[in-house]
């Protein structure tokens, strides 16, 4: 394989400090070949240190938790066998372009990546129950001969699409037939990743044909391209794709390529993209686009990260950067109470933990939470069905594990500007979250101010989450979208206007303290609006940790000339109701119950219903109560307002 990086700079290198930790300030690609060649071991052994394959199966049908997993998986096998492989048919793969909608394509491509991952695991594991090896047989083969493995949203301006006359790449001759080029998006990158470690799971097994085809789709769609083509826009990203892309590269090259020069010049150019992901995060170790992009992008660094540690001996750990400790401690400090989650950004409202992670990063830092074991992940829990967290979910989860329940903790996630305050009482657990930051985050929602209050196993005031992925949701028209606009938040609006896109609308941190009675952050949100009207808008959030809690919402606003109109909203699942005192209650149940008070001198109320699209296509309603502003017979410049939150 040939590079285009001989005889040029590496963007990153490594400092022996005893071993070699990975430095991307530096460059001395010479002690990652020497690593390299220092280590010569059976493949299977990245997977299974100090097992054999036997032993790990009869490990996971024995255990408890394991062998669940392992029924869940059987359970999903036996279904795919009486269904067909479904097609990508160019109607299909035409609709994006047409029409900008993706879950038509993306349907039916993972439902193909299910059958990978289901019969891949099922071989793997019950090889008397050929029937499953010979549907993994047909599925690879398939999947081997699609014509991408990217999704169309992915590569509209790629290669891929190009047409001659022209346009693109001409009609093929002797001069160009080689002249192949490739997008590489996710999951072109997560396929090369899982056929490639198939391939080595299952090992002779597999016919020669089919391994041969892996290692040559493998290195035609992914390897070479990555090394030969200008960089992608990903490899400097800060965000999931840098660690997904880079780190299934960096899988799929350890386990295709046994010429240690052709390895390491894949590593040099993959390791650059890792290291830009961890550059998204600061200091508190907060993944900015929501809990599932941290399972997802942070799980796929993890799983880079051991095969890497593997392959050179230890020579090259990402896990000593104390910055790797910080982001895995995230997942305990953003959930509310059993699945629910925090769901500011691209994030759901519920989500299963991954217990392979979980327990892989619990061995590596100690301080982690271990979650309680029901809160598993069930098998079809990702809709990607993504085989690198499959298979880990199954080899790293942890049967001793002394998983325990979420507890009562504050945390303030001082540089993304989270404040997330769980209170567990005998009456049950009440959680409020709030957030400032920036209106340019990777998956980012205008929602500066924005809060939510969950009790009793209900989120009462709601952030919405994610919406339905299209090509509108990622364009110019992404904040007319409710989920993604500060209309869709618990946040003002002020002369009918809302919260404007861009790092320059940004939160100012005024004050924040924590004691066992109160948690107080106030910030000031002036930049919201980009209109210099609002002089100063401060939102002061007074958590008071009482049995129950009550949360005091209090806005300060100063204007350089009065709004005609001022609304104050908050969102919420559930249908609010006026209660008899003239508060708002919001009672989805007997024992969730939060009233809401207010000056009704200053404010009327009303109640606007909306319809909610989610990630999975799901519409579900949801309610904006709009505290608005009485007219007054004066110029108001200066304005006070008071919200009072309590659990009855």
């Amino acid at each position: 394989m040939r590079t285009r990086t001989e005889g040029k700079r590496l963007h990153i290198s490594f400092k022996k400090v005893g071993r070699i930790s990975v430095n991307v300030a530096l460059g001395n690609m010479g002690e990652l070949k020497a690593a390299l060649g220092a280590v010569r071991l059976d493949q299977s052994q990245l997977l299974f240190a100090g097992e054999s394959s036997e032993q790990v199966k009869a490990r996971l049908h024995s255990g408890q938790h394991s062998s669940q997993l392992v029924e869940e998986i059987r359970t999903e096998g036996v279904k795919l066998l009486q269904e067909t492989m479904p097609e990508l048919s160019y109607t299909l793969f035409r609709l994006y372009a047409e029409q900008g909608t993706r879950v038509e394509y993306e349907h039916v491509y993972f439902r193909r990546r299910n059958r990978l991952t289901t019969f891949a695991l099922l071989a793997w594991l019950e090889t008397e129950h050929g029937v499953y090896f010979d549907a993994l047989l047909d599925t690879i083969w398939s999947i081997l001969d699609e014509y991408t493995w990217c999704l169309p949203a992915h590569i509209l301006q790629g290669p891929e699409m190009r047409g001659p006359n022209g346009k693109g790449q001409q009609a093929a001759d002797l001069a160009n037939a080689s002249g192949e080029a490739f997008t590489i998006d996710l999951f072109a990158a997560e396929t090369a990743f899982a056929l490639s470690e198939i391939s080595v799971l299952l090992g002779d097994a597999l016919p020669d044909l089919l391994r041969v085809r892996i290692r040559e789709e493998v290195l035609r769609r992914v390897l070479r391209p990555f090394v030969t083509q200008a960089p992608s826009v990903w490899e400097t990203a800060t965000h999931n794709w840098a660690s997904v892309c880079g780190g299934s590269i960096a899988a799929a090259a350890i386990y295709t390529l046994q010429d240690d020069d052709e390895l390491a010049a894949v590593l040099e150019r993959a390791f650059p993209p890792l290291a830009s992901y961890l550059s998204g995060f600061e200091e508190d170790g907060a993944c900015t686009e929501g809990y599932m992009y941290w399972q997802y992008g942070f799980g796929y660094f993890t799983y880079a990260a051991d095969l890497i540690q593997r392959r050179t001996g230890g020579a090259v750990d990402w896990f000593q950067d104390d910055k790797v400790r910080r982001i895995a401690l995230f997942q305990q400090k953003c959930f509310l109470d059993g699945r629910k989650v925090v769901s500011f950004s691209d994030s759901h409202g519920e989500a299963g933990i991954f217990m392979g992670l979980s327990g892989y990063l619990k061995q590596l830092y100690p301080e982690l939470e271990h979650p309680e074991l029901g809160l598993r992940a069930g098998y079809r829990d990702d809709h990607c069905s993504r085989w690198a967290s499959a298979l880990r979910n199954l080899l790293w989860a942890r049967e001793e594990a002394d998983g325990r329940p979420w507890h009562t903790a504050s945390y303030y996630l001082a540089d993304a500007q989270w404040l997330i305050s769980r209170q567990l009482q005998s009456q049950g657990a009440y959680v409020f979250a709030a957030k400032g930051g920036h209106n340019n985050e990777p998956h980012n929602h205008n929602d500066l101010g924005h809060f939510l209050l969950y009790a009793q196993g209900e989120t009462l005031l709601a952030d919405l989450g994610s919406g339905r992925y299209t090509r509108a949701y990622f364009g110019p028209e992404r904040y007319e979208i409710l989920c993604n606009g500060s209309q869709g938040h618990s946040v003002p609006i002020i002369d009918g206007h809302y919260q404007q896109a861009g790092a320059a609308h940004r939160a100012e941190l005024l004050e924040f303290t924590s004691t066992e009675a109160q948690d107080t952050l106030a910030l000031e949100l002036s930049s919201a609006y980009g209109t210099e009207k609002v002089r100063q808008w401060v939102r002061r959030f007074t958590w008071r940790k009482t049995e129950p809690p009550t949360l005091v919402v209090s806005d300060r606003f100063e204007f350089t000339k009065a709004p005609t109109t001022l609304v104050e909203r908050f969102i919420s699942w559930h249908l609010p109701q006026l209660a008899e005192d003239g508060r708002i209650v919001i009672a989805p149940t007997k024992e969730a119950r939060l009233y809401i008070g207010f000056d009704p001198s200053l404010f009327d109320w009303s109640v606007e219903s909306f319809i909610h699209d989610d990630h999975y296509g799901q519409s579900r309603a949801c309610y904006a109560i709009d505290f608005t502003l009485k007219p007054s017979g004066q110029i108001r410049l200066e304005l006070s307002a008071m919200f009072i939150c309590a659990f009855e």
